[in-house]
Order: C-alpha cells, then structure tokens, then sequence
C-alpha cells in the first residue's frame, strides 16, 4: 500500500539497515568522495603522484591506496598527511 508520501515499500537505508551492509555502503561512500577531492586538488596544483607521495612522507603503494576509491582501507594518519599536503585540514565527526 502506499504511503502518504507516494513511495511503496521500504526504503533503500532500510534494506542497508536490515542487511548489515549501511556502515560498509556509507565508508564506501565517504572514500569515494575524499579520493576524489584529493585527485582534483592534486591535478590543480599539478602534484604528481610520486611528488604527493614524497610530501607526505610515504610509500607510492600507500598514495595508490588513498587514491583508490574502493578501498577504505586508509588509517587516519595518511588521511591527514594528504589534507595537510594539499592545503586542508582533515576534520572527522560524529552527528
């Protein structure tokens, strides 16, 4: 039946919620944006990817892993070396 909102059935956060799959869809999610924003800062101030990974005082393997976004498998320190790198400030909360 509908409701009075004119969708039927549940919604797309209730499936991911009743799966177990919200928190991996959500971290997927969060990396793809934060590899993307970090990929077009890179290009517009033309940092090469061994460049970046020299700044940040890592491996290229490790900056391949950052920039890959499907692996959230990234700690919060290389998070943060890449946003202090292009000029930001990694800030993490809980709404």
């Amino acid at each position: 039946m509908r409701e009075g909102n004119g969708s039927v059935g549940s919604s797309f956060d209730d499936l991911f919620n009743e799966t177990g799959e919200a928190a991996e869809v959500n971290a997927v999610a969060l990396k793809r944006v934060i590899a993307w924003e970090i990929k077009q800062r890179m290009q517009a101030e033309s940092i090469s990817k061994s460049r970046m990974a020299e700044l940040m005082r890592t491996s290229r393997s490790s900056l391949d892993r950052l920039l890959d976004p499907d692996n959230t498998s990234v700690t919060l320190h290389t998070l943060d070396n890449a946003a202090r790198v292009i000029g930001r400030t990694l800030r993490i909360e809980l709404v």
